[in-house]
């Protein structure tokens, strides 16, 4: 099961983390995995291209790990952006639970 963790303290997101293998299918033909990465891999993508924010990043091992965390000391205009794009991701990977929560489940902390 893929677990992404969400920490949005005071309705902000600062940061989130996914961990494990939706084990769907096959690897090469898992698309609750490929979904989740693809959401995921993308916001970070957006944030990194479409603001001047630099977002932690820490990815790897074999059990499949992306975390991203947002620099406290951005502008109010970069965080407005940076909270769209990743409110956006969350509704994405919301919408895949949905449909296949035996594969995924989000954590969200407020």
């Amino acid at each position: 099961m893929i677990k992404v963790t969400i920490d949005a303290p005071q309705e902000r997101i600062v940061s989130f983390t996914l961990s494990g293998h939706a084990d769907y299918a096959k690897k090469g033909s898992d698309i609750v995995c490929a979904g989740a990465s693809a959401v995921s891999f993308g916001a970070v993508n957006a944030i990194m291209s479409l603001t001047d924010v630099k977002p932690e990043i820490e990815q790897g091992g074999k059990g499949g790990y992306l975390r991203c965390g947002i620099p406290e000391n951005i502008s109010e205009e970069s965080q407005e952006k940076v909270q769209l794009l990743l409110n956006a991701m969350l509704i994405s990977l919301q919408t895949i639970e949905r449909d296949y929560g035996k594969y995924i489940k989000i954590i969200l902390n407020k």
